[in-house]
């Protein structure tokens, strides 16, 4: 749990960091989701990346269902080196086997190298997102 939330921290440095007990519960809700993984990337033993995989079910496209993909990070020092890659490898491999007709992700305006690691995945800008944050 430390190396993960270690690498979210890299994502997101200003969030204010759970408790071990909060992250704990956290953690158990995700694991008890059905269709739902987080998937780690290690180089030496050392947490490099993570990518957090949402399969959902779906009344359309012939009640397929669709993944979304959530908080993916890669550390700072092991970007660039295949760990991003073999993330959305996994998350892809993992969206196949539950049949999904579609993988979508959400990114920041101004992450550039990220838009262009996503755009080198086929993912396209083909939908205008939105978010609302409550708090």
């Amino acid at each position: 749990m430390p190396a993960l939330l270690a690498l979210l921290r890299e994502l997101h440095p200003d969030d204010v960091v759970p408790s071990a007990t909060a992250a704990a519960a956290a953690w158990r809700a995700i694991a008890g989701q059905p269709g739902r993984a987080i998937l780690l990337a290690e180089v030496d033993g050392v947490a490099a990346g993570t990518v957090d995989c949402a399969t959902l079910p779906n009344l359309t496209r012939g009640a397929r269902p669709f993944m979304l993909v959530e908080n993916v990070v890669v550390a700072a020092r092991h970007r660039r080196s295949g760990v991003g890659a073999a993330l959305m490898a996994a998350a892809f491999a993992v969206a196949g086997e539950a049949g999904c007709y579609k993988v979508q992700l959400l990114s920041r305006s101004g992450r550039d190298a990220a838009h262009a690691f996503y755009e080198s995945w086929g993912f396209r800008a083909g939908a205008r997102g939105y978010r609302r944050y409550l708090d």
